[in-house]
């Protein structure tokens, strides 16, 4: 088999292993809190939230594009190179799901391309530019943002229904939960498939199989979000028990603000495509919730560690892609 045709195998099967992994790494960024409230049963949960997983994949391709175009010196890359992000970011993705810590697939593979990037074509690769406008400073702002709209979110949904009583409270936002969780699953897939999208596109430029700044074909397209579905399927139980029950407590109110506030900010950077973590913002918006109710609410011990796991993340995931990169020249594929 021709080395070209290989290597380009080689990197659908990442893209698709890595897209899967996503989807249960992530799944709790879609149902965590939805189980944790009990207003669907686990089950319920992950089969809505891989129906609309890929729902939201097929929305858009604006995201897509930013990886796939925007971060990288197309012409300054190679399938090796891409292969190498990819592998990078499915190490990281499971070395935090084995710990249960909820850390950004977005940032794994960001950190995966700049790491592969350098490898192959050194330090100027990267269009670190974009990089800081696109990816870094989003994944600073969007947690912040969420944050606020969900402490202003829950002031004002209290002080509305401020007077009902517990039963009535579970009734009307255990139904709207439900609403919110669809919201938040869908936005999930149009944000996140769309980054698996983005590096298989850079894969067939490379590869001369696709002129560069073509649109994503829509083979592409299902196929990262049949692998984002199936995935989600699959249950992500570690990170959905951090996510849904170590963070804070909450009721279904608190679930139906923190994932409104987080789909909202979601979906508005999916349109502008800004491939955000979806993790980070569902969880400060978790930890908005619970900021309302005092600051003993929130385990605030447990989301440090998430802090330090996201900033982690990147550098992390670079290395990993870099030392990769070197291992696949000395199987004679780099």
């Amino acid at each position: 088999m021709d080395s070209a045709l290989l290597l380009l195998g080689l990197v659908l099967l990442a893209a698709i292993v890595f897209d899967f992994i996503n989807g249960f790494h992530d799944t709790a960024n879609a149902i965590a809190t939805v189980i944790a409230t009990r207003v669907l049963a686990p089950w319920q949960a992950i089969l809505m939230a891989a129906g609309l997983n890929f729902l939201g994949a097929l929305s858009g391709t604006a995201v897509a594009k930013t990886i796939g175009q925007g971060l990288i010196d197309a012409s300054a890359i190679t399938q090796s190179a891409v292969l190498a992000a990819l592998l990078g970011a499915i190490v990281w993705n499971l070395l935090t799901w084995y710990y249960g810590i909820p850390s950004s697939s977005s940032h794994a593979l960001v950190g995966g391309i700049v790491g592969g990037a350098v490898a192959h074509a050194g330090s100027q690769a990267p269009l670190w530019g974009t990089i800081v406008q696109k990816t870094i400073l989003p994944f600073i702002v969007s947690p912040i943002i969420g944050f606020a709209i969900a402490v202003v979110l829950m002031i004002v949904v209290s002080n509305t229904f401020g007077r009902a009583g517990r039963s009535t409270m579970r009734s009307v936002f255990g139904r709207a939960q439900l609403a919110s969780s669809a919201f938040m699953a869908f936005s999930h897939g149009s944000n996140d498939a769309q980054k698996t999208m983005g590096v298989v596109t850079i894969a067939l430029i490379s590869a001369n199989m696709l002129p560069k700044d073509s649109p994503i074909p829509t083979w592409v397209i299902a196929m990262a979000a049949t692998a984002m579905a199936f995935g989600t399927a699959a249950g992500g139980w570690r990170i959905i028990k951090t996510m849904g029950t170590r963070l804070t407590h909450l009721q279904p109110l608190h679930g139906f603000v923190a994932e409104t506030s987080a789909a909202t900010v979601i979906e508005v950077a999916s349109r502008f495509g800004l491939p955000l973590s979806t993790t980070h913002t569902i969880a400060s918006t978790i930890m908005g919730v619970g900021a309302t109710r005092g600051t003993s609410y929130v385990r605030w011990n447990v989301a440090g560690n998430m802090v330090t796991a996201w900033i982690l993340t990147i550098p992390a995931t670079a290395l990993t892609a870099f030392l990769a990169y070197q291992a696949l020249r000395l199987t004679g594929l780099g």
